[in-house]
């Protein structure tokens, strides 16, 4: 048994993909908003990839996906990660964790940018561990 300062283990199903976004997230929220809405929602993440850094997880088994970005747009003062999550079979949504945001106008204070994605991460797969548990 670990201890709690132990990073977490993700699951072996899911495997770690952090190169482009999958077009799983494209598919699947064109489907549920249409190509127009769906181009706007959160900035044009799912089909520009134009903003770094990412951390997918992807579980071909299941067709499910996890995905940590950029939520905000880059004008904002405050920029935020999010956890998004697109369950086995269809739609997805946005996992409510902590907030994972640091200040542009402040970029070497705490929280940083880098700090910020990695506690998104940390959550995504506290998210994970928690989610095998019910499929």
């Amino acid at each position: 048994m670990g201890t709690q300062n132990d990073p977490p283990v993700v699951p072996a199903l899911w495997i770690r993909h952090d190169s482009d976004i999958l077009p799983l997230w494209w598919d699947r929220l064109c489907t549920e908003m249409g190509p127009v809405p769906a181009s706007r929602y959160a900035g044009g993440l799912f089909d520009q990839d134009r903003r770094r850094p990412i951390a997918q997880w992807y579980n071909p088994a299941l067709n499910a996906a996890l995905l940590v970005a950029i939520e905000t747009g880059p004008e904002w003062p405050v920029q935020r990660f999010a956890v998004f999550y697109a369950p086995p079979g269809r739609g997805f949504t946005k996992v409510h964790m902590n907030n994972h945001e640091w200040f542009t106008r402040t970029p070497k204070k705490s929280p940083t940018e880098e700090e910020a994605f990695a506690a998104a991460v940390r959550s995504a797969e506290e998210f994970l561990q928690v989610e095998m548990d019910f499929i």
